[in-house]
């Protein structure tokens, strides 16, 4: 990257996608690609928290306190954040924002930075197909190998083809019934936010079921798009 882009054209994405649909992949080959930088609210709370900004410390008064962090002391910390040089590219935004109002906060934040979000991507993905690929998915204990049920499965039953360890594992919550009902959360707390960016002409929707490497193609054309 040349460091030229302004804040009228640098890429700052919504990436919009439920658990399993490689939100963290495909963010982490655009920060590659184009030099942007992945901000999830978590990472922005703790990092704020550790900086002892002074929105750092109402959000770790509030969390100490049990209660959640109002929009407001988020937007604050993600204004302390966008104004570091790295951002200067760009961001992609994950996990933020959820609910109308933090999206109708996060474009007034943006118009008061003199920049936008320039695309609102949202990985689509068939929800069946979604139960059985998280829900087959185990690890090798020893050597962290990944494989799955229907896809993947290793060579010989119970026996890693990478190190020969017999001991694998699943995560808890890799089960049908949990994967449905996070894929129900997420339809319903997202649908809101898919119309919302319709509506201002920013959302674009991407087969999140194809291969990684076809995602990531389609991606690095609407981030060429968005930042023309």
């Amino acid at each position: 990257m040349d460091g030229t882009k302004t804040a009228q054209t640098a890429a700052n994405l919504v990436l919009l996608g439920p658990p399993g649909a490689g939100k963290g992949t495909q963010a982490r080959m655009l920060e590659d690609a184009f030099g942007l930088v992945q901000l999830s609210t978590g990472d922005l709370l703790r990092a704020a928290v550790t900086a002892g900004t002074e929105a750092g410390q109402q959000a770790k008064a509030v969390m100490e306190a049990g209660d959640l962090v109002s929009d407001e002391i988020v937007i604050a910390i993600l204004r302390d954040r966008l104004a570091e040089p790295d951002c200067a590219q760009g961001v992609i935004l994950d996990g933020f924002p959820r609910t109308t109002v933090q999206a109708e906060a996060l474009d007034g934040l943006m118009a008061d930075l003199g920049a936008g979000i320039r695309a609102a991507i949202s990985l689509e993905v068939d929800d069946a197909a979604m139960v059985t690929r998280i829900s087959g998915r185990f690890t090798c204990a020893g050597c962290g190998e990944g494989y799955h049920d229907t896809f993947k499965a290793p060579a010989v039953e119970g026996v890693c083809d990478k190190c020969g360890g017999t001991e694998m594992t699943r995560r808890a919550d890799d089960n049908a019934e949990t994967v449905e009902s996070r894929l129900r959360a997420y339809h319903a707390q997202t649908a809101p936010l898919i119309d919302y960016y319709d509506a201002r002409g920013v959302l674009v929707r991407v087969d999140a079921m194809a291969e990684i490497g076809t995602v990531a193609q389609e991606l690095n054309t609407i981030v060429k798009q968005a930042t023309a």
